[in-house]
């Protein structure tokens, strides 16, 4: 096999890319624009050693999953890779993507995944909140707005794109016939020269308001009273804004954001929690899948109204606050300021005040409050960016020892790499279930919950009556007595595993089976030092030492 070959190439699977897979002779080729049970003619375009990548050329027989692209640039752009397959398949494809990943990445028997039906939506179009339109010129030299085609800085033009609100429209209409009035140039990121950059816009699923963030190149728009004054006469407009970037970069934003007219945000919801969003503020993009989402999160978490709550990687708040309508305490924690801060206005706004946030990252901001502070959790949720949970955090997680960890993955591959680890050290996977964000998309978001497996529950012991320890120190302070006190003074929870342990080393008598294992060089978890001196100052108070 080699390059321009022509091949028939039967379609099997999707990549991460939306490229369709197939093989031929054992090598994997990846053919852009095909989907699940295309027969297909392809060119052979480049070829690795034990894979290649092919151009389709001709559908010789199509899938009995493919359907007509309701957009136009479908296969041009980069934004929708799955938009010629059934709707029904997609969910399909993305509840085995998510169960496979499990098995191969981390390594769970297919009867050990507790896959509940995937979440899908019942009209999957119109869903996104959020669009980022780039501004440039076509080869004729007319402005134009769109998106770009897939791995490209080549702008597709589209201004009705159906993945977005259809308010998008008439929204980029306005801003470029007051480019062309005005001779307003597009930003040309070869030259770094011209004005406008994107439009954002930003619509309140439920508030119905609007906002329009104009990016530039500069620190003015010409006849910005008049461009403002057309947009604010769009129904819901809320929010006009400028923000500069004079960055030769494909980041989109810049730092520095001032409001033309209105307010400075949008107000939208989650369920019943109410969210103020700013140009800069993350907010999840499908509004109506987000609440199924936490929803499910907040399900899988089963709190009963005493539990404390670490939610990681809490963003502005969205989980955090969903939690705290059902728990004692919620901490959140966030590496970038202005998303506490908004995390912080979220809550006060919706008079909750059981949610604290701390700035600064998870992997580094939990294991210091456990190790100075003596933190825990009944539960921890995890809402992580594509590469995971960092190790750190993960092993501080297994320290802390949650009943429960409620994980939100928007990646299966990084989730299943992560659910191996804290599988292999003590947790169950419980329940698993895949939600639609992106429909026409390859991405699919994950919950997860996983159950403590308390270190009595898996180390093996001889019950005796030595198990007791009838000695007239313990007849000061039974086991429980011990631990209800640790948890009422430290607020830590401690095992009969660890209380063992500490009276031991402070030399009271203890039964000589007591959680003692059976197999040989077993691995017996050791007492973390705070959990120590809690123990030893309950063994005081009970005069037992």
């Amino acid at each position: 096999m080699k390059k321009d070959d022509l091949l028939q190439v039967q379609i099997e699977d999707i990549g991460s890319d939306g490229q369709g897979i197939g093989k031929v002779d054992g090598m994997t080729l990846f053919v852009k624009d095909t989907i699940i049970g295309d027969l297909v003619e392809a060119k052979v375009m480049k070829m690795k050693k034990t894979y290649g990548f092919a151009r389709l050329m001709k559908v010789l027989q199509p899938s009995p999953y493919r359907v007509t692209p309701k957009c136009p640039v479908a296969k041009q752009c980069g934004g929708c890779q799955i938009q010629e397959m059934d709707y029904a398949e997609q969910l399909a494809f993305k509840e085995n993507k998510v169960k496979n990943n499990l098995m191969r990445i981390g390594g769970f028997a297919e009867k050990e995944i507790p896959m509940e039906p995937v979440v899908g939506m019942d009209d999957p179009w119109r869903y996104r909140n959020k669009a980022q339109f780039p501004i440039g010129r076509d080869k004729n030299g007319n402005i134009v707005a769109g998106f770009y085609a897939g791995r490209t800085h080549s702008i597709i033009s589209n201004r009705n794109c159906y993945l977005g609100v259809e308010e998008n429209r008439e929204i980029l209409d306005i801003v470029i016939a007051h480019m062309e009035q005005y001779d307003i140039d597009p930003y040309d990121e070869v030259t770094g020269k011209g004005l406008m950059r994107h439009v954002l816009i930003r619509y309140g699923f439920t508030t119905k308001e609007i906002m329009v963030c104009l990016v530039c190149n500069g620190a003015q728009i010409p006849y910005t009273e008049v461009l403002c004054e057309t947009l604010s006469h769009v129904p819901g407009m809320t929010s006009i804004s400028l923000n500069i970037n004079r960055e030769k970069t494909n980041v989109i934003l810049g730092n520095k954001v001032k409001t033309l007219w209105g307010q400075s945000y949008i107000e939208d919801y989650i369920g019943n929690v109410k969210y103020q969003i700013s140009p800069l503020s993350f907010f999840q993009v499908n509004p109506v899948q987000t609440e199924k989402l936490y929803s499910l999160a907040l399900e899988y978490a089963d709190l009963k109204g005493e539990e404390t709550v670490w939610d990681l990687y809490c963003g502005i708040g969205t989980i955090s606050l969903f939690l705290a309508q059902k728990a004692k305490q919620v901490y959140g924690v966030e590496i970038i300021p202005q998303a506490i801060d908004d995390a912080r206005n979220n809550a006060r706004i919706n008079g909750i005040t059981n949610a604290e946030f701390y700035v600064g990252k998870s992997e580094e901001i939990l294991p210091q409050k456990y190790r100075d502070e003596g933190a825990f959790a009944d539960v921890i949720v995890v809402d992580p960016p594509r590469k995971g949970c960092d190790e750190a955090l993960l092993s501080t997680i297994l320290q802390i020892a949650p009943k429960r960890v409620v994980y939100v993955s928007c990646d299966s591959a990084t989730l299943a790499r992560d659910l191996k680890f804290l599988c292999s050290q003590g947790y169950k996977l419980e329940r698993c279930r895949a939600v639609d964000q992106f429909p026409m998309s390859v991405h699919v978001e994950t919950v997860v919950l996983l159950s403590q497996q308390k270190p009595d529950d898996t180390i093996e012991i001889d019950l005796d009556l030595d198990e007791l320890d009838a000695t007239s120190a313990e007849t000061k302070a039974t086991y429980q007595e011990i631990k209800d006190y640790v948890l009422k003074e430290f607020g830590l929870k401690v095992s009969n595993l660890y209380i063992s342990q500490i009276k031991r080393k402070c030399g009271i008598e203890v039964g000589e089976n007591y959680n003692l294992p059976k197999t040989e060089n077993p691995k017996v978890p050791q007492c973390p030092k705070e959990k120590e001196d809690a123990i030893k100052a309950a063994l005081k108070y009970f005069a037992m030492i």
